[in-house]
C-alpha cells in the first residue's frame, strides 16, 4: 500500500517558545518539520516540557533555511549546520538558533516527530 501525505497538512503540531514542529505519520516513517524562529534554544524553549537538562531525541536531519549550533553534552563537541547540510546529532545536546534568520529543520528519524517537545510520562 502506498501511502502519501502532505506536510503542509500535518498530522499533528506542537507548539513551544519561539517555535513548532509539525508531524506526519506514516508505516514506517514518522516525519517532522521543525521550525524555529531567532532567539530559540533548546534549553530555554524545550527543557521545560519535556523536564531533561538536555535533548534526548536522536535526529537525522536536513537544514532547509537558516542556521542552527548544535553542542553535544558528553564530549562537547560541537557543530552549526545551515541549508543543504544533512546532519545526524545522537541524544544528550542543547541546540540554538544562529541569526536573525528562522530555521527549518526536515528530520527523519522519528524521534522527533513522535516524542519531541512533549511532557515526560510519569
Amino acid at each position: 500500500m502506498i501511502e502519501v501525505k502532505a506536510v503542509e497538512k500535518p498530522d499533528e503540531r506542537r507548539d513551544f517558545p519561539r517555535g513548532h514542529v509539525e508531524a506526519v505519520h506514516l508505516t514506517g516513517l514518522d516525519f517532522a518539520v521543525g521550525t524555529f524562529e531567532p532567539g530559540w534554544r533548546w534549553s530555554e524553549s524545550v527543557a521545560p516540557i519535556a523536564g531533561t537538562k538536555s535533548c534526548e531525541i536522536h535526529h537525522n536531519g536536513y537544514v532547509v533555511q537558516g542556521r542552527m549550533h548544535i553542542r553535544m553534552d558528553g564530549d562537547g563537541g560541537e557543530s552549526e549546520v545551515g541549508p543543504g547540510d544533512v546532519f545526524v546529532v545522537p541524544p544528550g545536546h542543547d541546540a540554538w538558533v544562529v541569526g536573525e534568520e528562522q530555521a527549518v529543520v526536515y528530520d527523519f528519524a522519528g524521534g522527533m516527530a513522535k516524542d519531541y517537545a512533549k511532557a515526560a510520562e510519569g
